[in-house]
């Protein structure tokens, strides 16, 4: 089957599939409505900052916080966009009907990136500018510098979200088992390396806590990160990366 069919045929089956446009719907009302909320709240406290925190304050930053749940319905997407043929048995159809498993991975990959990837970008833009209304006078606007690389980089971290999630259920098929230890990794497993001070310096190179340094503007005062923005994403885009590859090895040896 010709790559064009093949992709045609994997946009079909997204679209087709409720779970998929809700877990995408879910991300972009999570991501903006918690944004606001906690944009609001920050100009409501803002006065009773401590100087420190004042000068490390980021409004741009401050209205991507619905992330951290938004990022939760992205791992759902793609975790149910890949594994949803194994549960079902699908799967064995699918590959005889593409034989060539790497045209099948890739076009299914590429498709949902895609959607991912507009998703992402459009939540993004909308929580910053909603999130600065609810800033009011403490707000940053999108020609400041370096905010709109962080909008952006907002938009390109939901998609790798997304996309290391797929290739974490390529490899392990399940989407049970695939959520049952993407959650844990990003919720509970990388909140406590970053936060503990004896494995902060490991922390802070996993795919999330790297990533999002992209969405900053402002550098905290005591943030002693090696490396910047564009540092982070490049190792989330690497992580991902390891994640595909890994996926694109096991479905090419293991039988569907």
């Amino acid at each position: 089957m010709a790559a064009i069919q093949v992709v045609r045929s994997e946009w079909t089956k997204i679209r087709s599939v409720a779970s998929t446009v809700w877990t995408l719907s879910l991300a972009v009302v999570v991501t903006i409505a918690l944004g606001m909320l906690i944009s609001a709240l920050t100009r409501h406290e803002f006065d009773n900052m401590s100087a420190k925190d004042k000068l490390s304050f980021d409004p741009t930053f401050i209205s991507f916080a619905g992330m951290s749940l938004g990022q939760l319905a992205m791992i759902v997407f793609g975790v149910l966009v890949v594994s949803n043929e194994y549960s079902t048995g699908m799967i064995r159809t699918s590959l005889a009907a593409v034989p060539q498993r790497g045209t099948f991975l890739f076009s299914k990959i590429a498709v949902a990136t895609g959607l991912a990837l507009v998703v992402g970008l459009a939540t993004s833009f909308v929580a910053f500018f909603l999130g600065q209304a609810m800033l009011g006078s403490h707000k940053a606007e999108i020609g400041d510098p370096h905010v709109l690389r962080a909008v952006i980089g907002g938009g390109l971290y939901m998609t790798l979200i997304a996309v290391f999630s797929m290739g974490v259920a390529v490899m392990l098929r399940s989407p049970m088992l695939s959520l049952g230890i993407l959650m844990p990794f990003f919720f509970l497993v990388s909140n406590i390396l970053g936060n503990v001070s004896a494995t902060k310096k490991i922390g802070r190179y996993l795919p999330d806590q790297a990533g999002s340094k992209i969405m900053q503007v402002v550098t905290p005062i005591d943030d002693d990160t090696p490396y910047g923005p564009w540092g982070g994403l490049a190792i989330m885009v690497l992580w991902v990366v390891a994640a595909l590859a890994g996926g694109y090895v096991l479905l090419k040896r293991r039988d569907a």
